[in-house]
């Protein structure tokens, strides 16, 4: 069966695929930031888990040195990410909601890369709606949102670099044998958003009867189904899906910001990189 790891694991569609995956007879490998939420959810499936703060690169680095003794890596699911409060910088000098939500993970598939084609592994990338809601806009000479910066904005930046990193992964690495994938999953009931104030956080944790949230096993099953999927088949290689089928970007982007946000990051990592 397939081994998964998956980032974002301690709570939300990432325990929940987690929980899917191991009752299909999957090896599943848990990544969270929440020592006892991961130690939990390992116990419970009897998987091992590893931990990382995703605001300390050098953490990702050495969680990228943890992973790589697993001869075989068939998923990466790059399912971390989060909407931050007021403006804040990391000790890494990045905008936090930035480095979260796609640096932290752009360094960990490049760390583990070699692994990956050797592996000929899918990438899962999971990004959002926000992405189109709030992501308009976005300006690839200002990834560390110093301008008008909001969180939602920052959020919606965050989860369309998702999608550009999908494709630009597609376009490197697809015949090395990477299968990049990014979906949607939706607005769902889960610790999302905890550490904000931030009017997202009442959209996440406001009781069921009042708004269309969804439950992290009926968005998780949009994971899985991603993960048991046959690339190139029952799903396109470097799209992004919603509700299991490709959704449209709003961002109209020919490749060229795609390139540069891939060159950008390079640069930003050169040092941890190397």
């Amino acid at each position: 069966m397939k081994t998964s790891i998956i980032t974002g694991a301690s709570d939300g569609i990432g325990a929940a695929a987690a929980r899917q995956l191991k009752a299909k007879g999957h090896n599943v490998v848990l990544v969270g930031r929440s020592k006892s939420k991961t130690e939990a959810i390992a116990r419970e499936l009897n998987a091992p888990y590893h931990l990382v703060d995703y605001t300390r690169l050098a953490d990702v680095k050495r969680l990228a040195t943890e992973l790589e003794r697993y001869e075989c890596i068939d998923v990466l699911a790059n399912n971390a990410g989060g909407i931050m409060g007021e403006r804040q910088m990391t000790e890494d000098g990045f905008e936090k909601t930035f480095q979260v939500n796609h640096l932290a993970s752009f360094l960990l598939t490049m760390l583990l890369m070699k692994r990956l084609i050797a592996s000929k592994a899918v990438v899962i990338q999971t990004s959002s709606i926000a992405a189109n809601a709030f992501g308009r806009n976005f300006n690839i000479k200002d990834l560390n949102n110093e301008r008008n910066y909001a969180p939602q904005t920052a959020y919606g930046y965050g989860k369309l670099e998702n999608i550009l990193f999908t494709r630009e992964l597609d376009r490197r690495y697809r015949e090395e044998g990477i299968s990049a994938v990014a979906f949607h999953p939706g607005v769902v009931r889960s610790s999302f958003a905890s550490d904000t104030t931030h009017f997202m956080r009442f959209l996440y944790h406001t009781p069921v009867k009042y708004l269309m949230t969804i439950s992290p096993e009926k968005s998780a099953r949009a994971l899985t189904a991603l993960i048991e999927g046959k690339p190139g088949v029952d799903w396109k290689l470097g799209e992004v899906y919603s509700k299991g089928k490709p959704m449209a970007v709003a961002f109209k982007d020919d490749g060229t910001v795609s390139r540069e946000l891939w060159k950008k990051s390079e640069e930003f990592l050169k040092d941890v990189l190397s």
